[in-house]
């Protein structure tokens, strides 16, 4: 059944690719062309070489008769070699312009994913299978486009040659023939299943040590460095295995074919030996025909390997395919409307949300907030804090319910008008790789100079931006590089200053600064805040007593709500909180 399932999934696989193939006809069209004439070229030469021996008879060598054939064989081998070194440019061109397309597709979908998916795959397993599971279909291609063709039309073209030369001779070639064909397809459909495999555990390897090297100060903190080793050498002791187990097994079509194909070529010595001794063929003839044995049974260890690297290549497209055919983030709707100029009006309606269908989380969630309110979230941890924000957002949609912004349903705006309208400053920081200043830049791009230093003052950032090598223009990597947690949060909090959009969502904002700046960040958020609808994530209920509404959750319901007055003399679960 495995196998069968294998079969057809390397069918679809093969289709996806022919899809791709298609968007350039006209290259693989001069493919196909040069490979026929490059073979024609081939198999011509030997009648020319034969033509050659049945002229050296002693004592009558004309060569006058000889050289001009020698200059033929010449110049048809020279033309021969530039036409597939021509054909080799455009087969390599065509593998890495379908490769470049399946990449670009793959990343593009990945934008257009749910983060549901991202939040389940590795992001090691999503890089390997756009970078090296793709080297892989290009390695394939390249070699099935030179090889391949090139073998299939040697073989056909031999049989045509041999065939006009002795029908006999051919049949009995054509009997031992599908012995190679027989082991080398058996032992290809048994090799899929392990390419597959090996693919797999490589993609685990790359997730793993992405993760780590990603995480390497705290793999450090926590004295871990022993266990990861371990699961590395885990991991790569199965990678090994199966990458072992699957080029022996690949390997045994090579060696399988060698020997039918030497049966071949003993069977046309043989019958042409005969031949030329009963009189019936020349010497160069004969010679004509062992070239041909050999040129007929050489494609066949080729292919055997392009069927190898073949199998390799599709089990790694079919990784690459997998995330290109999975399906997109609902769509927005057709006629949704951009939110401009939002007011900052939040209302949720019995909204109820769960990650997994076993699992409830949010339920029968109603909220009013009115634009411009200050309104905080808090509860222990786990009980749909950050759900409630990643609803907000629209990073993942509701279940049932309404979410409504301004009275809009943020299911009919669209979403890049939302999270636009929305400045986040959340616990994990995020930077990329670039300046400061672009950094800070990124939710306005067409900030000036001046915009951004103002920003950078509002946050308490100025001063230590000042001090880098280089200010503004410093450059640092993804994870930040030389600055401290600190450091990053601010970056992050000035990016909000400078964009100042209509509504904000603060979730532990202040975590990584110490007390002294967190007090000057507090009042520069005050300001930041006056008329803007902000909801407010905190763990500290310290910094949640201002707010207009304090939103009380337990178990992804609002057990209490209302200022932190108010909920103080209810005497309930907040009060329990401020308590402990």
């Amino acid at each position: 059944m495995k196998n069968r399932f294998a079969f057809t999934e390397e069918k679809v696989i093969l289709k996806a690719l022919g899809e791709y193939l298609k968007r350039y006809y006209a290259m693989l069209a001069g493919v196909l062309v040069l490979s026929l004439v490059c073979v024609a070229g081939t198999l011509y030469v030997p009648i020319l070489i034969g033509r050659l021996i049945d002229l050296l008879v002693p004592g009558s060598v004309d060569m006058k008769v000889i050289i001009p054939q020698l200059t033929k064989i010449g110049l048809i081998v020279c033309a021969t070699a530039i036409l597939q070194w021509l054909m080799n440019v455009l087969s390599n061109n065509l593998a890495y312009r379908i490769v470049y397309d399946i990449r670009s597709d793959a990343f593009k979908r990945i934008q257009e994913l749910p983060l549901s998916y991202l939040d389940k795959h590795p992001a090691g397993d999503l890089v390997s299978r756009i970078m090296t599971d793709a080297d892989q279909v290009a390695d394939g291609l390249m070699l099935g486009g030179t090889q391949l063709f090139i073998g299939i039309f040697t073989i056909l073209g031999t049989l045509l040659f041999m065939l006009r030369l002795s029908w006999l001779i051919t049949l009995a070639v054509v009997v031992v023939t599908p012995l190679s064909l027989v082991v080398a397809s058996y032992i290809a459909r048994h090799t899929y299943d392990l390419f597959q495999d090996q693919s797999k555990v490589r993609g685990e390897q790359t997730a793993l040590i992405d993760e780590v090297l990603g995480n390497e100060k705290l793999v450090k903190a926590f004295g871990q460095e022993e266990k990861m080793t371990e699961r590395f050498e885990e991991i790569n002791d199965r990678l090994s295995g199966i990458s072992l187990k699957a080029l022996f097994y690949s390997s045994l079509v090579n060696p399988s074919t060698r020997f039918v194909n030497a049966v071949v070529y003993a069977v046309v010595a043989l019958s042409g030996g005969y031949a030329v001794v009963a009189g019936k063929m020349t010497i160069g003839l004969l010679a004509v025909f062992l070239s041909y044995a050999t040129q007929y049974t050489k494609p066949f260890n080729e292919i055997s390997g392009v069927v190898t690297e073949l199998q390799n290549a599709i089990a790694c497209a079919g990784r690459i395919l997998e995330v290109i055919r999975e399906k997109k983030q609902i769509p927005e709707a057709l006629d949704a409307t951009a939110l401009e100029a939002a007011e900052g009006e939040v209302k949720c309606e019995d909204v109820y949300f769960s990650y997994t269908p076993e699992k409830r989380l949010i339920e029968n969630f109603s909220v009013e907030v009115k634009a411009g309110q200050n309104v905080a979230i808090v509860g222990p941890t786990g009980c749909g804090k950050t759900t409630v924000i990643n609803l907000l957002m629209r990073f993942y949609d509701v279940d049932s319910g309404a979410i409504r912004v301004d009275g809009k349903n943020i299911r009919e705006v669209t979403r890049k008008s939302l999270r636009s309208s929305y400045g986040m400053v959340l616990q994990e920081t995020w930077l990329r790789s670039g300046t400061i200043r672009d950094n800070i830049r990124m939710g306005k791009p067409d900030a000036g100079e001046a915009e951004v230093v103002e920003a950078a003052k509002a946050a308490y950032a100025d001063s230590f931006i000042r001090r880098l090598p280089f200010g503004y223009d410093t450059v640092i990597g993804e994870d930040g590089g030389i600055l401290s947690q600190g450091q990053k949060q601010l970056l992050c909090i000035a990016r909000v200053m400078l964009a100042l959009p209509p509504m904000l969502i603060l979730d532990e904002a202040t975590s990584s600064i110490d007390t002294r700046t967190e007090m000057k960040i507090q009042s520069a958020f005050i300001r930041m805040m006056e008329g803007r609808t902000t909801f407010i994530v905190a763990h500290r209920l310290s910094t949640i007593r201002s707010a207009d509404l304090i939103l009380v959750m337990r178990d992804g319901n609002i057990v209490e709500q209302g200022t932190h007055e108010s909920l103080m003399e209810l005497d309930g679960f907040y009060a329990q909180l401020q308590r402990s």
